[in-house]
């Protein structure tokens, strides 16, 4: 087999796996063989250069002791998975001014893989679209139906698209007030452990998600070429229906997760969620020219051949642009400067004790702390002083990158 960098054998005392080693060992050799979308392409470049010499950096300095470190340039690609902590925390930093005191819950939509992945491969963008839209319009519908609850709710929604052996499995996380605004200003909270029930929330989600691809298909915006499910009927229009049937009568699996011990759990909880990846760096365990072995679920284990690897991490690339995490509700772009402000002051007034809330009563945006300053924060690095004897760093430039894609 070829390899441009051959990876050493990841044995005792080797360097840590990472996705961007296999990118850069494999990456050339995988695109003569498999047919990639240009997008694809530029995510796969970004992972080997990230943190190479190839995108240049800089080199830090000790004023002190003259100790030197190089510091090479990351990607900034969202699928790299050694780009997203601090994105993550400037996101987490930015949301935590709207998180209400209340209970929240943690839902989860997915879809019968055996019947839909090759049609949603092949729709990506107008089936994610689709996704977001039968879930929360689920969500919005039991909430505000006045036989449930009567109000409207707090939705952060976000899209994954994977298992954790990397196949295509696109379902949505959410993360849905216990409670919401009734239509006469007040909060109305749900049971303290039920939001709605799953049967209800399946069938109904379900339901939404099939009328918008059949809406799609009779207007001509699905693509079902190729789609084994529906290639074995001569007659397109026959096909669809029998898909569509079969769909309806399939038990779709949606649930809802016990309440978070405490709003304020909740958003680093959906940290986790909102900028991960199909895999990450700290999942693999071992990496050769011959086959990449990572962690699934807790002892499990998966192992694959590079290229194969490589084909399914890049299943996971989403569509230039798209937009994979959304609000809804009270915290739609549209009331979070005027319902959700009304939802945390009935909150607030609830609250048992004097004390203010430590979530500020503000939906204005502050200034987000820098780079450092998160990083500080994240790892107890200090990256302005010297790791060696604590002096001052100064930093000076290398290079200038020759490639710098943020696709």
């Amino acid at each position: 087999m070829h390899c441009e960098n051959p990876l050493p054998d990841s044995g005792q005392g080797a360097p840590r796996p990472t996705v961007g080693a296999i990118a850069r060992a494999h990456g050339q050799a995988f695109q003569g063989k498999h047919a990639l979308s240009e997008h694809q392409r530029k995510t796969l470049r970004a992972l080997g250069a990230c943190r190479t010499q190839v995108l240049g950096g800089r080199a830090e300095v000790c004023e002190k002791c003259g100790e030197e470190q190089v510091v090479f340039l990351s990607c900034r690609n969202r699928t790299c998975p050694q780009c997203q902590a601090l994105t993550q925390a400037r996101w987490l930093e930015s949301r935590m001014a709207r998180l209400l005191p209340t209970d929240y819950f943690h839902v989860v939509f997915t879809v019968p893989d055996d019947l839909l992945a090759e049609l949603a491969m092949r729709n990506r963008e107008l089936f994610f679209n689709a996704l977001f839209a039968a879930g929360s319009q689920t969500l919005m519908a039991l909430g505000e139906d006045d036989r449930r609850l009567g109000a409207q709710l707090a939705i952060t929604a976000v899209l994954h698209t994977w298992t954790r052996d990397l196949r295509f499995h696109p379902h949505l996380h959410c993360i849905v007030t216990g409670g919401g605004l009734s239509r006469d200003g007040q909060w109305r909270a749900t049971k303290q452990d039920y939001l709605f029930p799953v049967s209800v929330l399946s069938a109904l989600f379900r339901g939404k998600l099939i009328s918008a691809l059949d809406e799609a298909y009779k207007s001509g915006r699905l693509n079902t070429s190729g789609v084994h499910s529906l290639d074995r009927v001569a007659d397109p229009d026959v096909a669809w229906r029998r898909l569509r049937r079969r769909l309806h009568g399939t038990k779709w699996v949606s649930y809802a997760k016990r309440p978070f011990a405490g709003p304020k759990s909740v958003f680093q909880y959906l940290g986790r969620y909102t900028h991960r990846v199909g895999l990450s760096n700290q999942r693999l365990i071992a990496a050769s020219d011959e086959a990449v072995t990572f962690r699934t679920r807790g002892d499990a284990t998966a192992t694959l051949h590079p290229h194969e690897f490589l084909r399914r991490f890049l299943l996971h690339v989403l569509p230039p642009g798209f937009v994979k995490l959304r609000h809804y509700g009270l915290l739609a772009p549209s009331n979070v400067n005027g319902k959700l402000v009304a939802a945390r002051a009935l909150l607030e007034a609830r609250l048992p004790t004097a004390q203010p809330n430590p979530l500020k009563p503000t939906i204005a945006d502050k200034p987000l702390p820098d780079w450092r300053t998160l990083l500080l924060r994240l790892t107890g690095i200090d990256p302005t002083v010297c790791r060696r004897c604590g002096g001052p760093l100064v930093s000076r430039p290398l290079p200038k990158p020759i490639l710098r894609d943020t696709s």
